[in-house]
Protein backbone atom coordinates (compact mmCIF):
# COMPACT_ATOMS: atom_id res chain seq x y z
CA UNK A 1 0.00 0.00 0.00
CA UNK A 2 1.40 3.46 -1.12
CA UNK A 3 1.84 5.73 1.74
CA UNK A 4 2.21 9.08 -0.98
CA UNK A 5 5.47 10.01 -2.89
CA UNK A 6 6.79 11.83 -0.04
CA UNK A 7 7.23 8.78 1.75
CA UNK A 8 7.45 6.07 -0.83
CA UNK A 9 11.00 4.79 -2.26
CA UNK A 10 12.47 7.46 0.78
CA UNK A 11 14.39 5.59 3.28
CA UNK A 12 15.89 6.59 6.22
CA UNK A 13 19.27 5.82 6.38
CA UNK A 14 22.39 6.48 7.52
CA UNK A 15 23.05 8.57 4.82
CA UNK A 16 20.17 11.55 6.08
CA UNK A 17 19.39 10.19 9.60
CA UNK A 18 21.23 10.24 13.06
CA UNK A 19 20.08 10.01 16.41
CA UNK A 20 19.93 13.43 18.15
CA UNK A 21 22.31 12.78 20.94
CA UNK A 22 24.19 15.72 23.38
CA UNK A 23 27.38 13.76 23.15
CA UNK A 24 27.82 14.79 19.56
CA UNK A 25 28.64 18.50 21.01
CA UNK A 26 31.81 17.68 22.56
CA UNK A 27 32.88 15.89 19.51
CA UNK A 28 32.33 19.23 17.44
CA UNK A 29 33.80 21.76 19.76
CA UNK A 30 37.05 19.46 20.58
CA UNK A 31 37.15 19.44 15.98
CA UNK A 32 36.24 22.96 15.57
CA UNK A 33 37.70 24.73 18.55
CA UNK A 34 40.63 22.44 20.02
CA UNK A 35 42.60 24.89 21.14
CA UNK A 36 39.71 26.93 22.99
CA UNK A 37 39.85 26.88 26.92
CA UNK A 38 36.95 24.04 28.35
CA UNK A 39 37.45 23.94 31.95
CA UNK A 40 38.61 25.96 34.37
CA UNK A 41 39.30 25.21 38.18
CA UNK A 42 41.52 26.70 40.35
CA UNK A 43 44.93 27.03 38.31
CA UNK A 44 43.66 23.70 36.06
CA UNK A 45 42.76 24.81 32.36
CA UNK A 46 42.25 22.43 29.73
CA UNK A 47 40.93 22.89 26.24
CA UNK A 48 38.31 21.08 24.40
CA UNK A 49 40.48 19.06 22.58
CA UNK A 50 41.90 17.87 26.29
CA UNK A 51 38.96 17.70 27.87
CA UNK A 52 37.43 14.99 24.65
CA UNK A 53 40.23 12.82 25.51
CA UNK A 54 39.76 12.64 28.82
CA UNK A 55 36.05 11.34 28.12
CA UNK A 56 37.05 8.85 25.54
CA UNK A 57 39.53 7.62 28.28
CA UNK A 58 36.47 7.56 30.73
CA UNK A 59 34.36 6.00 28.27
CA UNK A 60 37.19 3.12 27.26
CA UNK A 61 38.01 1.99 31.00
CA UNK A 62 34.50 1.68 31.90
CA UNK A 63 33.72 -0.61 28.86
CA UNK A 64 37.33 -2.36 29.67
CA UNK A 65 35.78 -2.95 32.70
CA UNK A 66 32.40 -4.81 31.84
CA UNK A 67 30.34 -1.54 31.21
CA UNK A 68 28.35 -0.74 29.09
CA UNK A 69 25.00 -0.33 27.20
CA UNK A 70 21.87 0.07 29.88
CA UNK A 71 24.30 -0.32 33.18
CA UNK A 72 24.52 2.56 35.80
CA UNK A 73 27.07 4.38 36.67
CA UNK A 74 26.58 6.70 39.97
CA UNK A 75 28.30 10.04 40.46
CA UNK A 76 28.66 11.67 44.37
CA UNK A 77 31.20 14.89 42.85
CA UNK A 78 30.60 18.64 43.63
CA UNK A 79 31.12 20.72 40.68
CA UNK A 80 34.24 19.68 39.93
CA UNK A 81 36.12 18.80 36.11
CA UNK A 82 35.31 14.86 36.66
CA UNK A 83 31.60 15.69 37.16
CA UNK A 84 31.65 17.70 33.45
CA UNK A 85 33.73 14.91 31.94
CA UNK A 86 31.51 11.79 33.90
CA UNK A 87 28.21 13.69 31.38
CA UNK A 88 30.25 12.64 28.37
CA UNK A 89 32.21 9.44 29.03
CA UNK A 90 29.64 7.73 31.06
CA UNK A 91 27.03 7.67 28.48
CA UNK A 92 29.98 7.67 25.89
CA UNK A 93 30.72 3.80 27.09
CA UNK A 94 26.74 3.25 27.23
CA UNK A 95 26.06 3.19 30.28
CA UNK A 96 24.00 5.38 32.14
CA UNK A 97 24.82 8.61 34.38
CA UNK A 98 23.21 8.87 37.75
CA UNK A 99 24.40 11.48 40.04
CA UNK A 100 23.66 11.87 43.53
CA UNK A 101 22.83 14.81 45.28
CA UNK A 102 25.52 15.37 47.98
CA UNK A 103 23.47 16.34 50.58
CA UNK A 104 21.87 12.86 51.26
CA UNK A 105 22.75 10.58 54.09
CA UNK A 106 23.66 7.13 53.64
CA UNK A 107 20.39 5.74 54.16
CA UNK A 108 19.07 7.54 50.89
CA UNK A 109 22.28 6.92 49.02
CA UNK A 110 21.94 3.24 49.72
CA UNK A 111 18.60 3.10 48.46
CA UNK A 112 19.00 4.70 44.66
CA UNK A 113 22.61 2.95 44.36
CA UNK A 114 20.36 -0.22 45.17
CA UNK A 115 17.22 0.84 42.98
CA UNK A 116 19.41 1.94 40.33
CA UNK A 117 21.50 -1.01 40.41
CA UNK A 118 25.08 0.58 39.87
CA UNK A 119 27.49 -1.01 38.49
CA UNK A 120 30.27 1.91 39.26
CA UNK A 121 30.03 5.15 41.15
CA UNK A 122 32.82 8.02 41.01
CA UNK A 123 32.94 9.17 44.57
CA UNK A 124 34.81 12.58 45.74
CA UNK A 125 37.03 12.42 48.74
CA UNK A 126 35.00 14.55 50.70
CA UNK A 127 32.05 12.25 50.65
CA UNK A 128 33.94 9.17 51.05
CA UNK A 129 32.83 8.75 54.68
CA UNK A 130 29.13 8.61 54.19
CA UNK A 131 29.45 6.44 50.32
CA UNK A 132 31.28 4.02 52.51
CA UNK A 133 28.05 3.83 55.14
CA UNK A 134 25.73 3.93 52.21
CA UNK A 135 27.55 1.12 49.95
CA UNK A 136 27.40 -1.23 53.65
CA UNK A 137 23.61 -2.45 52.33
CA UNK A 138 23.66 -2.48 48.61
CA UNK A 139 23.34 -5.74 47.64
CA UNK A 140 25.24 -5.65 44.60
CA UNK A 141 28.98 -5.45 44.02
CA UNK A 142 29.95 -1.76 42.88
CA UNK A 143 33.09 -0.61 41.35
CA UNK A 144 34.21 2.24 43.33
CA UNK A 145 36.57 4.98 41.78
CA UNK A 146 38.01 7.72 43.90
CA UNK A 147 37.88 11.36 42.79
CA UNK A 148 40.96 13.50 44.22
CA UNK A 149 40.62 17.41 44.10
CA UNK A 150 43.23 19.30 44.41
CA UNK A 151 41.31 21.74 45.95
CA UNK A 152 39.57 19.36 48.81
CA UNK A 153 41.75 20.43 51.91
CA UNK A 154 39.72 17.65 54.23
CA UNK A 155 40.51 14.34 55.53
CA UNK A 156 38.34 11.85 53.68
CA UNK A 157 40.22 8.75 52.74
CA UNK A 158 40.15 6.82 49.68
CA UNK A 159 37.94 4.12 50.08
CA UNK A 160 37.65 2.60 45.84
CA UNK A 161 39.69 -0.14 44.48
CA UNK A 162 41.06 2.78 42.02
CA UNK A 163 41.76 6.65 41.72
CA UNK A 164 40.35 8.05 38.95
CA UNK A 165 43.24 9.64 37.40
CA UNK A 166 44.70 5.92 37.29
CA UNK A 167 41.71 4.71 35.79
CA UNK A 168 41.49 7.20 33.09
CA UNK A 169 45.50 6.42 32.31
CA UNK A 170 44.31 2.81 31.46
CA UNK A 171 41.55 4.16 28.66
CA UNK A 172 41.97 5.30 24.85
CA UNK A 173 41.96 8.67 24.08
CA UNK A 174 41.17 7.97 20.65
CA UNK A 175 37.89 5.28 22.00
CA UNK A 176 35.93 5.24 18.88
CA UNK A 177 32.37 5.36 20.81
CA UNK A 178 29.09 4.99 18.77
CA UNK A 179 26.14 7.32 19.48
CA UNK A 180 22.77 5.37 20.59
CA UNK A 181 21.36 3.18 18.71
CA UNK A 182 17.86 5.15 19.24
CA UNK A 183 17.62 8.81 20.82
CA UNK A 184 14.78 7.27 22.63
CA UNK A 185 17.76 5.57 24.90
CA UNK A 186 18.42 6.67 28.40
CA UNK A 187 21.29 9.03 29.23
CA UNK A 188 20.87 9.65 32.84
CA UNK A 189 18.64 8.34 36.01
CA UNK A 190 18.22 11.35 38.48
CA UNK A 191 16.03 11.12 41.88
CA UNK A 192 13.39 13.20 42.74
CA UNK A 193 13.30 14.16 46.91
CA UNK A 194 10.59 11.72 47.69
CA UNK A 195 7.83 14.03 48.43
CA UNK A 196 5.65 10.97 49.37
CA UNK A 197 7.68 7.62 50.15
CA UNK A 198 11.01 6.46 48.46
CA UNK A 199 12.45 8.72 45.83
CA UNK A 200 11.27 7.96 42.15
CA UNK A 201 13.80 7.48 39.29
CA UNK A 202 13.47 9.71 36.70
CA UNK A 203 14.71 8.38 33.14
CA UNK A 204 16.48 10.88 30.71
CA UNK A 205 16.40 9.94 27.61
CA UNK A 206 19.61 11.63 24.55
CA UNK A 207 16.67 13.52 22.27
CA UNK A 208 15.11 15.20 25.62
CA UNK A 209 18.74 16.42 26.94
CA UNK A 210 19.76 17.24 23.09
CA UNK A 211 16.64 19.83 22.67
CA UNK A 212 16.80 21.22 26.39
CA UNK A 213 20.25 21.59 25.56
CA UNK A 214 19.58 23.91 22.88
CA UNK A 215 16.47 25.70 24.34
CA UNK A 216 19.36 26.89 27.39
CA UNK A 217 21.11 28.54 24.18
CA UNK A 218 17.76 30.09 22.69
CA UNK A 219 16.01 31.58 25.83
CA UNK A 220 19.48 32.45 26.99
CA UNK A 221 20.53 34.41 23.47
CA UNK A 222 23.99 32.57 24.49
CA UNK A 223 26.88 33.13 21.79
CA UNK A 224 30.00 31.12 20.87
CA UNK A 225 32.40 30.86 23.63
CA UNK A 226 30.00 32.04 27.19
CA UNK A 227 32.11 31.72 30.13
CA UNK A 228 29.86 29.83 32.45
CA UNK A 229 30.20 29.37 36.38
CA UNK A 230 28.93 26.13 37.52
CA UNK A 231 27.12 27.86 40.66
CA UNK A 232 24.31 25.66 40.46
CA UNK A 233 25.11 21.68 41.29
CA UNK A 234 25.14 19.27 38.53
CA UNK A 235 23.90 16.98 40.52
CA UNK A 236 20.60 18.51 40.25
CA UNK A 237 18.67 17.31 36.91
CA UNK A 238 22.20 17.61 35.53
CA UNK A 239 23.18 21.07 36.03
CA UNK A 240 19.66 21.88 34.35
CA UNK A 241 21.35 19.83 30.63
CA UNK A 242 24.45 22.89 30.82
CA UNK A 243 27.03 20.19 30.94
CA UNK A 244 25.68 20.07 27.23
CA UNK A 245 24.93 23.23 26.64
CA UNK A 246 28.41 24.52 27.09
CA UNK A 247 29.43 21.81 24.82
CA UNK A 248 27.44 23.07 22.36
CA UNK A 249 28.94 26.48 22.58
CA UNK A 250 32.45 25.35 22.93
CA UNK A 251 31.98 27.71 25.94
CA UNK A 252 34.05 27.47 29.50
CA UNK A 253 32.69 24.94 32.10
CA UNK A 254 34.37 27.89 35.27
CA UNK A 255 34.40 24.89 38.08
CA UNK A 256 33.17 25.70 41.46
CA UNK A 257 33.69 23.26 44.88
CA UNK A 258 31.47 25.44 46.93
CA UNK A 259 29.24 28.10 46.89
CA UNK A 260 29.99 31.43 48.86
CA UNK A 261 29.87 35.12 47.68
CA UNK A 262 33.38 36.31 47.42
CA UNK A 263 34.44 33.11 45.59
CA UNK A 264 31.76 33.07 43.02
CA UNK A 265 32.32 37.49 42.54
CA UNK A 266 36.31 36.84 42.30
CA UNK A 267 35.39 34.16 39.48
CA UNK A 268 33.10 35.71 37.64
CA UNK A 269 35.35 39.05 37.69
CA UNK A 270 39.15 36.79 37.09
CA UNK A 271 37.57 34.81 34.77
CA UNK A 272 34.99 36.49 32.96
CA UNK A 273 32.09 34.91 33.64
CA UNK A 274 29.20 35.60 31.65
CA UNK A 275 26.56 33.07 32.55
CA UNK A 276 25.64 31.26 35.85
CA UNK A 277 22.67 29.48 37.17
CA UNK A 278 21.09 29.31 40.52
CA UNK A 279 18.92 29.30 43.42
CA UNK A 280 16.95 32.41 44.73
CA UNK A 281 19.77 31.90 47.58
CA UNK A 282 22.65 32.49 45.50
CA UNK A 283 21.02 35.66 44.22
CA UNK A 284 20.43 36.87 47.84
CA UNK A 285 23.84 36.22 48.66
CA UNK A 286 25.95 38.44 45.50
CA UNK A 287 22.95 40.91 45.89
CA UNK A 288 23.82 41.29 49.97
CA UNK A 289 27.40 41.03 49.46
CA UNK A 290 29.98 44.26 50.06
CA UNK A 291 30.26 46.55 47.48
CA UNK A 292 33.91 46.12 47.61
CA UNK A 293 33.83 42.56 46.24
CA UNK A 294 31.68 43.45 43.42
CA UNK A 295 34.32 46.37 42.14
CA UNK A 296 36.28 45.45 39.07
CA UNK A 297 32.99 43.31 37.42
CA UNK A 298 32.32 45.46 33.91
CA UNK A 299 30.84 42.87 31.91
CA UNK A 300 27.70 41.87 31.67
CA UNK A 301 26.54 39.01 33.12
CA UNK A 302 23.45 36.66 32.86
CA UNK A 303 21.31 34.93 36.19
CA UNK A 304 19.02 32.18 35.67
CA UNK A 305 17.01 31.48 38.69
CA UNK A 306 14.65 29.16 39.54
CA UNK A 307 13.07 27.73 42.77
CA UNK A 308 11.16 30.85 43.73
CA UNK A 309 9.90 34.10 42.12
CA UNK A 310 12.27 36.26 42.12
CA UNK A 311 11.37 39.70 44.62
CA UNK A 312 11.72 43.50 43.61
CA UNK A 313 14.37 43.36 46.19
CA UNK A 314 16.48 41.07 44.26
CA UNK A 315 15.50 42.06 41.14
CA UNK A 316 16.69 45.98 41.93
CA UNK A 317 20.01 44.44 43.44
CA UNK A 318 20.86 42.60 40.52
CA UNK A 319 20.01 45.21 38.23
CA UNK A 320 22.29 47.46 40.29
CA UNK A 321 25.58 44.98 39.94
CA UNK A 322 24.71 45.14 36.11
CA UNK A 323 23.09 41.65 36.21
CA UNK A 324 20.37 40.46 33.81
CA UNK A 325 18.40 38.05 35.39
CA UNK A 326 16.07 35.56 33.60
CA UNK A 327 13.41 33.27 35.85
CA UNK A 328 12.63 29.64 34.64
CA UNK A 329 10.53 26.76 35.80
CA UNK A 330 10.67 23.32 35.55
CA UNK A 331 10.78 19.96 37.46
CA UNK A 332 13.29 16.85 37.53
CA UNK A 333 10.78 14.76 35.25
CA UNK A 334 10.99 17.58 32.52
CA UNK A 335 15.50 17.97 32.62
CA UNK A 336 15.23 21.35 35.09
CA UNK A 337 13.38 24.09 33.19
CA UNK A 338 10.60 24.12 30.46
CA UNK A 339 9.70 27.28 30.86
CA UNK A 340 10.78 30.97 31.10
CA UNK A 341 9.32 34.11 31.78
CA UNK A 342 10.20 35.68 28.91
CA UNK A 343 10.82 39.51 28.99
CA UNK A 344 8.97 42.13 27.07
CA UNK A 345 10.56 45.21 25.80
CA UNK A 346 7.32 47.08 27.06
CA UNK A 347 8.11 45.77 30.59
CA UNK A 348 11.35 47.97 30.68
CA UNK A 349 9.19 51.14 31.32
CA UNK A 350 7.58 49.84 34.57
CA UNK A 351 8.98 50.54 37.66
CA UNK A 352 10.67 47.80 39.44
CA UNK A 353 7.83 46.43 41.82
CA UNK A 354 5.33 45.65 38.53
CA UNK A 355 8.44 44.04 36.42
CA UNK A 356 8.27 42.06 39.52
CA UNK A 357 5.38 41.10 39.87
CA UNK A 358 5.64 40.25 36.12
CA UNK A 359 9.01 38.39 36.29
CA UNK A 360 7.26 36.19 39.12
CA UNK A 361 5.38 34.28 36.88
CA UNK A 362 6.32 30.85 36.03
CA UNK A 363 6.32 32.02 31.70
CA UNK A 364 5.67 30.22 28.65
CA UNK A 365 7.14 26.90 27.06
CA UNK A 366 10.88 26.77 26.36
CA UNK A 367 11.85 26.99 22.79
CA UNK A 368 11.45 22.92 21.92
CA UNK A 369 9.36 22.01 24.41
CA UNK A 370 6.29 21.14 22.57
CA UNK A 371 3.59 22.85 25.01
CA UNK A 372 2.85 24.12 28.30
CA UNK A 373 -1.01 24.36 30.26
CA UNK A 374 -2.94 24.85 32.77
CA UNK A 375 -5.62 21.91 33.23
CA UNK A 376 -8.16 20.65 35.55
CA UNK A 377 -6.11 17.64 36.66
CA UNK A 378 -9.38 15.51 36.98
CA UNK A 379 -11.79 16.63 33.60
CA UNK A 380 -8.42 17.51 31.53
CA UNK A 381 -10.13 20.56 30.53
CA UNK A 382 -8.27 23.82 29.93
CA UNK A 383 -8.69 26.12 32.26
CA UNK A 384 -9.96 29.96 30.91
CA UNK A 385 -6.99 32.67 31.08
CA UNK A 386 -8.00 34.82 33.12
CA UNK A 387 -5.48 34.39 35.64
CA UNK A 388 -8.60 33.31 38.29
CA UNK A 389 -9.22 29.46 37.54
CA UNK A 390 -6.65 27.59 39.20
CA UNK A 391 -5.77 23.93 37.96
CA UNK A 392 -2.78 22.08 37.42
CA UNK A 393 0.46 22.84 35.47
CA UNK A 394 1.17 20.54 32.78
CA UNK A 395 3.89 19.50 30.05
CA UNK A 396 3.80 17.78 26.95
CA UNK A 397 7.03 16.91 24.41
CA UNK A 398 10.37 16.22 24.09
CA UNK A 399 11.62 17.53 27.15
CA UNK A 400 9.94 15.41 29.23
CA UNK A 401 10.82 12.26 30.63
CA UNK A 402 10.82 9.03 29.23
CA UNK A 403 9.04 7.45 32.25
CA UNK A 404 10.09 6.73 36.18
CA UNK A 405 12.62 3.34 36.77
CA UNK A 406 10.90 0.36 38.01
CA UNK A 407 7.72 1.94 38.48
CA UNK A 408 4.87 1.61 35.75
CA UNK A 409 2.24 2.85 37.54
CA UNK A 410 3.34 6.10 38.62
CA UNK A 411 4.71 6.44 35.12
CA UNK A 412 0.86 5.56 33.72
CA UNK A 413 -0.56 8.56 36.64
CA UNK A 414 2.20 11.47 35.54
CA UNK A 415 1.32 10.91 32.12
CA UNK A 416 -2.49 10.42 32.20
CA UNK A 417 -4.37 12.23 29.80
CA UNK A 418 -1.63 13.07 26.79
CA UNK A 419 0.38 15.17 29.62
CA UNK A 420 2.76 15.25 32.34
CA UNK A 421 1.45 16.20 35.26
CA UNK A 422 3.45 18.63 37.65
CA UNK A 423 0.93 18.39 40.74
CA UNK A 424 1.63 22.22 40.73
CA UNK A 425 -1.47 24.55 40.59
CA UNK A 426 -1.30 27.38 38.83
CA UNK A 427 -3.60 30.02 36.94
CA UNK A 428 -3.33 30.78 33.34
CA UNK A 429 -2.74 34.65 32.61
CA UNK A 430 -4.08 36.71 29.74
CA UNK A 431 -1.45 36.87 28.37
CA UNK A 432 -0.49 33.91 28.00
CA UNK A 433 1.66 33.19 30.59
CA UNK A 434 1.43 30.98 33.94
CA UNK A 435 1.89 31.75 37.62
CA UNK A 436 1.87 29.27 39.73
CA UNK A 437 -0.57 29.71 42.89
CA UNK A 438 0.14 26.45 45.45
CA UNK A 439 1.73 23.37 45.71
CA UNK A 440 -0.30 20.47 46.02
CA UNK A 441 1.92 18.40 48.15
CA UNK A 442 3.39 20.90 50.63
CA UNK A 443 6.67 20.99 49.33
CA UNK A 444 9.00 23.03 50.73
CA UNK A 445 11.65 24.37 48.45
CA UNK A 446 14.84 25.22 50.03
CA UNK A 447 17.62 26.87 48.74
CA UNK A 448 16.59 25.27 45.51
CA UNK A 449 16.40 21.19 47.15
CA UNK A 450 12.55 20.33 47.29
CA UNK A 451 11.76 18.77 50.95
CA UNK A 452 8.67 16.87 51.85
CA UNK A 453 6.86 18.02 54.88
CA UNK A 454 5.65 14.37 55.12
CA UNK A 455 9.04 13.42 55.88
CA UNK A 456 10.05 15.67 58.31
CA UNK A 457 6.42 15.10 60.18
CA UNK A 458 6.94 11.45 60.16
CA UNK A 459 10.33 12.37 61.78
CA UNK A 460 8.90 14.22 64.39
CA UNK A 461 6.25 11.76 65.40
CA UNK A 462 9.06 9.63 66.64
CA UNK A 463 9.31 11.74 69.43
CA UNK A 464 7.50 9.75 72.25
CA UNK A 465 6.57 13.17 73.72
CA UNK A 466 4.97 14.69 70.19
CA UNK A 467 1.58 13.91 70.14
CA UNK A 468 0.64 16.11 66.99
CA UNK A 469 2.96 18.29 64.21
CA UNK A 470 2.36 19.84 61.08
CA UNK A 471 5.65 21.08 58.80
CA UNK A 472 4.78 24.15 56.93
CA UNK A 473 7.39 26.98 54.87
CA UNK A 474 8.73 29.61 56.44
CA UNK A 475 9.50 32.40 53.88
CA UNK A 476 13.29 32.66 54.70
CA UNK A 477 15.90 35.82 53.21
CA UNK A 478 18.78 33.15 52.73
CA UNK A 479 17.52 29.98 51.67
CA UNK A 480 14.08 30.68 50.03
CA UNK A 481 11.87 28.80 52.31
CA UNK A 482 12.55 26.80 55.42
CA UNK A 483 10.45 23.84 57.32
CA UNK A 484 8.93 25.43 60.23
CA UNK A 485 7.12 23.02 62.86
CA UNK A 486 3.98 23.16 64.79
CA UNK A 487 4.25 20.64 67.48
CA UNK A 488 1.45 19.44 70.12
CA UNK A 489 2.54 17.69 72.78
CA UNK A 490 1.24 14.66 74.71
CA UNK A 491 -0.19 15.61 78.07
CA UNK A 492 2.33 16.44 80.84
CA UNK A 493 5.00 15.84 78.27
CA UNK A 494 8.00 18.20 78.54
CA UNK A 495 10.64 18.96 75.21
CA UNK A 496 12.08 22.16 74.25
CA UNK A 497 12.46 23.30 70.59
CA UNK A 498 16.15 22.44 71.55
CA UNK A 499 15.96 18.78 71.82
CA UNK A 500 13.22 18.47 68.91
CA UNK A 501 16.04 19.73 67.12
CA UNK A 502 18.36 17.10 67.98
CA UNK A 503 15.99 14.68 67.73
CA UNK A 504 15.75 15.20 63.76
CA UNK A 505 19.52 15.78 63.19
CA UNK A 506 19.78 12.25 64.20
CA UNK A 507 17.08 11.09 61.41
CA UNK A 508 17.12 13.86 59.03
CA UNK A 509 19.55 15.42 56.36
CA UNK A 510 20.38 18.65 57.80
CA UNK A 511 18.77 20.69 55.38
CA UNK A 512 15.54 19.55 56.13
CA UNK A 513 15.58 20.03 60.23
CA UNK A 514 12.76 22.27 61.23
CA UNK A 515 14.42 25.64 61.48
CA UNK A 516 11.82 27.00 63.92
CA UNK A 517 9.61 25.16 65.79
CA UNK A 518 6.29 26.35 67.69
CA UNK A 519 4.09 24.47 70.55
CA UNK A 520 0.76 24.52 70.34
CA UNK A 521 -2.60 23.16 69.92
CA UNK A 522 -3.32 22.55 66.05
CA UNK A 523 -5.83 23.92 64.48
CA UNK A 524 -8.04 21.10 62.60
CA UNK A 525 -11.53 20.37 61.11
CA UNK A 526 -14.31 18.95 62.35
CA UNK A 527 -13.19 15.61 61.09
CA UNK A 528 -9.50 15.68 62.50
CA UNK A 529 -7.56 17.09 59.56
CA UNK A 530 -4.93 19.52 60.42
CA UNK A 531 -5.52 22.77 58.86
CA UNK A 532 -2.29 23.58 57.05
CA UNK A 533 -3.36 26.69 55.51
CA UNK A 534 -3.84 27.99 59.03
CA UNK A 535 -0.44 27.75 60.18
CA UNK A 536 0.97 28.90 57.22
CA UNK A 537 -0.24 32.66 58.13
CA UNK A 538 1.45 32.26 61.15
CA UNK A 539 4.83 30.43 60.47
CA UNK A 540 6.66 34.19 59.30
CA UNK A 541 6.22 35.03 62.63
CA UNK A 542 7.58 32.13 64.43
CA UNK A 543 11.33 33.01 65.33
CA UNK A 544 14.05 31.00 64.17
CA UNK A 545 16.09 28.83 65.85
CA UNK A 546 20.16 29.35 66.16
CA UNK A 547 20.97 25.70 64.61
Amino acid sequence: MSTGMYEDHLPKTAANFAALTPLSFIERAASVYPERPAVVHGNLRRTWAETYARTRRLASALAAGGIGFGDTVAALLPNTPEMVEAHFGVPMSGAVLNTLNTRLDAAMLGYMLTHGEAKAVLVDREFSDVMRRALEDVPQSVLVIDVDDPQYTGTGERIGEIEYEALLESGDPAYEWSPPPDEWNAICLNYTSGTTGNPKGVVYHHRGAYTNALSNILEWDMPKHAVYLWTLPMFHCNGWCFPWTVAARAGVNVCLRRVDAKGVLDLIRSEGVTHYCGAPIVQNLLVNAPDEWKAGIDQTVHAMVAGAAPPAAMIEGMERMGFELTHVYGLTEVYGPATVCAQQAEWSALDVHERAHLNARQGVRYHLQDAVTVRDPHTMEQVPADGETIGEIMFRGNIAMKGYLKNPAATEEAFRGGWFHTGDLAVACPDGYVRIKDRSKDIIISGGENISSIEVEDALYGHPAVLAVAVVAKPDERWGETPCAFVELKADAQVSAEELIAYCKSRLASFKVPRAIEFCELPKTSTGKIQKFELRKRAGSVAALNL
